[in-house]
């Protein structure tokens, strides 16, 4: 049995079949604020998803509820949940990857990049209406996750900031809506490799985007006829105005992925580094992605975040 109760507060009691009644009960703060509907589909995924599905041979497993709504708990608000829900935090640590690769599978669902005229229409007028710049069907950049050191030789995960992490792009619309993540490269990838090993960049270099459509991305990528970059030393009134405008509208990106790691704290919102596996923390980016987008689609409030504005750890 599943209980909602308040906007701000997520109240789950689940009953397990043993010898004698026992109650898991535990109260998170729902920084994500899913609504209902959104909730049920993640606990449906997570059953229908087989090989995600916790193995044990005791008769008290952790039911799929408890392991959905245990893992938002753990993706938004960067805690230690296991003594507040009274599961251990090693079976939380256990079930959180299997939840987040379930919720990964949605990805395809939740983080499409438009290629058809009417969805690229909605999405240009929504970035026109920033700062008068047209045509732009996305704003792109990478942001890093930090990692632990995968070996004592591992130097491909080294970024030019000097510590291991992945390198995670990211495409946003006007909205902050994610348009396209890859969570797969080592932090020492450059972003145009990243962008051009991807599956919209593969279709951008074949011709998808129709007619004058490009991104918007800073100088870290290449001028071509699907990506858009400020100009370097603008000399006139006109270059001027092109660049601001390109750097107001650019820096939708940059807000999105603040939000994102505002929202889901484990992404490293203070810095933090993620000590889990490569494979699983690219599970958890992809999964932290669908979770944005769900609340993004039903329009959840949040804090409206600055380029590059610190995040402090919550206290």
């Amino acid at each position: 049995m599943v209980v909602l109760v308040e906007p701000n507060i997520l109240e789950v009691v689940c009953s397990l079949k043993r010898t004698t009644a026992l109650y898991y009960r535990f109260i998170i703060k729902n920084t994500l604020k899913l609504p209902n509907i959104n909730r049920l589909e993640l606990f449906e995924n997570q059953q229908k998803t087989q090989p995600f599905k916790l193995d044990t041979w005791c008769s008290s497993a952790v039911p799929v509820p408890v392991q959905v709504l245990s893992t938002l708990g753990s993706l938004a608000t960067e805690r230690e949940i296991g003594v507040r829900s009274c599961i251990s935090q090693q079976t939380i640590s256990r079930t959180m990857p299997a939840v987040c690769a379930a919720i990964k599978v949605l990805s395809a669902q939740y983080i499409r990049f438009p290629f058809n005229d009417a969805q690229q229409t909605v999405i240009k007028r929504g970035f026109y209406e920033i700062a008068g710049f047209p045509n732009v069907t996305g704003a792109i950049d990478c942001t890093h996750m930090r990692l632990k050191p995968l070996s004592m030789n591992d130097y491909a995960h080294i970024n030019c900031k000097n510590y291991h992490s992945i390198d995670v792009q990211i495409i946003c619309n006007a909205k902050l809506s994610l348009l396209n993540v890859v969570a797969r490269w080592p932090g020492g990838m450059h972003d145009t490799f990243i962008m051009q090993n991807s599956s919209v960049g593969t279709r951008l270099q074949e011709g998808a985007l129709q007619g004058q459509s490009h991104l918007l991305g800073d100088n870290g990528y290449p001028l071509s006829d699907y990506l858009v970059t400020p100009l370097a030393n603008p000399a006139t009134e006109q270059e001027r105005r092109f660049n601001g405008a390109h750097i107001c509208t650019r820096a939708t990106v940059e807000r999105c992925i603040g939000l994102l790691k505002w929202r889901c704290r484990c992404l490293g919102s203070a810095g933090e580094t993620l000590l889990y596996t490569l494979r699983k923390v690219c599970d958890m980016v992809l999964a932290c992605g669908v979770l944005h987008n769900i609340a993004q689609t039903n329009q959840v409030p949040f804090k409206e975040l600055q380029p590059d504005e610190p995040m402090q750890r919550e206290l």
